[in-house]
């Protein structure tokens, strides 16, 4: 193994050449509905007891038709079983409307973010005519993450739909529609969750005055068993810049006291979006990169539901993962993972994951690379405040945060990282300590290195002097890292990383790494003999 410390070779601008291909990891796999037993090397911690749940797309084509985008594979769920230093594995396709009719039919019925169905060649050619005049049906197909609403768990994508799941054998409960609760047309799969069990997502709607975003709120109770997302109510809605292209975003971040909205100019031309069947595009056509605009933060007091009137601005960035934030001496901390350029989702096609030799090192060395950054974001901005001067006052802080007018702040960020991570590609899917450091200050975070199209390392991120700590093994694909704290954790960084690392190069070549999250060395491997697609996110649930 090649641990912390070890030269690689992707410095800034250095293009990188003889990459492995990576077609196994987007490869549609069978599902393992019964509990399998694990092979394990090492020695898991016996404190550990509770299961790793993950989700991302399994199937990738229905028949003769095939999908065009990994985000539009059918999502599959996995879990991780560990106990008494043993794991076993299970998986099972989410039993969403779009699975059923798609495998009942043997071919994609319903369009996905970049698939648009064929028409059904049943139809005649007058039907098939008029079908291209109809609305897109939003997926069901809920791939992206596992999150929890009121005790239950759930799987969910970014439109209007969810499905309520049973995390002890992964069936499919029950479809919910965000829409029949609040007036939004979909959420994302990154909620927030506060200490009382509030939960926080966001979601847009359209209507008469065009497109909103909508902060969204949950209640931590049930009212009775069959409670799901009942007393779901909007915060507060905030107009787009242009209420036809609004922003697109993946997640939001939260402090203790504000919600942070993060306005990019990945925009979405929603006349593009409402006429795609009929131009015969999919979705992911009405969304492009604009970057002649500003990034935009947006603050919103969590229980006023007040909108500040103060916006925070910088240069054009994307991001689809935030790490943390936290107020502290009258400055908001935004930790963020960011890139200079908001195309990423258009690389994510099929084809370019299943390239081989040059044409997957082009497609690698053309993608902007993502860092994590902070923004200091001034609290106690007004009109007395001095318009031409720093007024981030932070010992040891590179940020500066700028007063343009009486309510605008031009903010730079500083790196979260030292030269080191750029030999390592950057850094993407980080996670926290959440329980005890979400909304608060911290020192760790960690991450997937990439080196590649999909994560080719683990890393250890450490604030207080930007040094990491990094797994890697060439030829091994670790997924999102989940922490795990100990039951009798000190330290910040007391616990274990979970992560499900892959081998496109070995038949049933998948494990779960263990690893001890001080010092990021490994501890064990359950070995699963099956194989597994590349995922995207999950979450550990501890057993009581």
């Amino acid at each position: 193994l090649e641990y912390c410390g070890k030269k690689l070779t992707n410095k800034v601008g250095e293009t990188l050449t003889g990459l492995e291909t990576i077609e196994p990891l987007v490869r549609s796999v069978e599902e393992t509905p019964e509990p399998i037993s694990t092979e394990v090397q090492g020695t898991i911690p016996s404190w550990i007891n509770g299961k790793l749940l993950r989700n991302g797309p399994g199937k990738f084509e229905f028949g003769n038709t095939h999908y065009n985008h990994w985000f539009d594979g059918m999502a599959m769920l996995h879990q991780f079983k560990i106990a008494n230093g043993q794991v076993t594995y299970m998986s099972r396709f989410l039993n969403s409307d779009a699975y059923k009719n798609n495998s009942e039919k043997d071919r994609i019925v319903m369009s996905e973010f970049g698939t648009l169905a064929m028409a059904d060649p049943c139809k005649n050619i007058f039907q098939r005519f008029l079908s291209r005049f109809e609305m897109m049906a939003p997926t069901d197909n809920a791939s992206v993450s596992f999150v929890k609403y009121k005790g239950d768990y759930f799987v969910s994508t970014e439109t209007n739909f969810m499905h309520k799941v049973n995390p002890n054998n992964l069936e499919t409960l029950e479809k919910v529609d965000w829409s029949k609760f609040i007036a939004v047309n979909g959420a994302t799969a990154h909620p927030h969750y506060d200490s009382d069990g509030t939960t926080y997502n966001m979601g847009n709607s359209y209507g008469s005055k065009g497109a909103q975003y909508n902060i969204i709120s949950v209640p931590p109770e049930k009212t009775d068993a069959k409670d799901t997302l009942q007393g779901a109510k909007i915060l507060c809605s905030i107009a787009p810049r242009n209420k036809s292209h609004p922003s697109y975003y993946h997640s939001f971040a939260m402090s203790e006291n504000y919600v942070v909205f993060i306005e990019q100019p990945i925009k979405m031309d929603l006349l593009k979006i409402v006429t795609c069947k009929l131009r015969g595009k999919a979705l992911s056509d009405g969304i492009y990169w604009d970057p002649k605009q500003d990034t935009v933060f947006h603050l919103v007091d969590k229980q006023s539901g007040e909108v500040s009137s103060v916006k925070y601005h910088t240069k054009a960035i994307s991001t689809f993962h935030q790490i943390n934030a936290f107020e502290e001496d009258g400055f908001l901390m935004l930790d963020m993972c960011c890139s200079e350029d908001g195309q990423a989702i258009n690389n994510y096609l099929i084809q370019n994951l299943r390239k081989s030799g040059d044409a997957l090192d082009e497609v690698y060395n053309t993608m902007s690379r993502v860092f994590p950054r902070r923004f200091v974001l001034p609290l106690h901005v007004n009109g007395e405040s001095p318009s031409d001067q720093n007024l981030n006052t932070r010992p040891f802080s590179a940020a500066t945060c700028v007063q343009i007018s009486k309510d605008k702040v031009f903010c730079q960020h500083e790196d979260l990282h030292g030269d080191d991570l750029l030999e390592y590609g950057g850094l993407e899917f980080p996670q926290i300590n959440y329980r005890r450091c979400n909304t608060r200050p911290y020192r760790y975070f960690y991450g997937c290195g990439f080196r590649h199209l999909v994560g080719d390392s683990l890393l250890k991120m450490d604030l207080k002097d930007k040094t990491l700590k990094v797994w890697y093994q060439k030829g091994f694909f670790p997924s999102e890292p989940a922490f795990v704290p100990s039951p009798d954790a000190v330290e910040e960084d007391d616990g274990l990383i979970l992560s499900v690392v892959l081998c496109p190069s070995q038949d049933k070549g998948a494990f779960l790494l263990v690893l001890d999250a001080k010092n990021f060395e490994e501890l064990a491997r359950a070995y699963v003999p099956v194989n597994m697609a590349y995922g995207f996110h999950g979450t550990f649930e501890a057993s009581a």
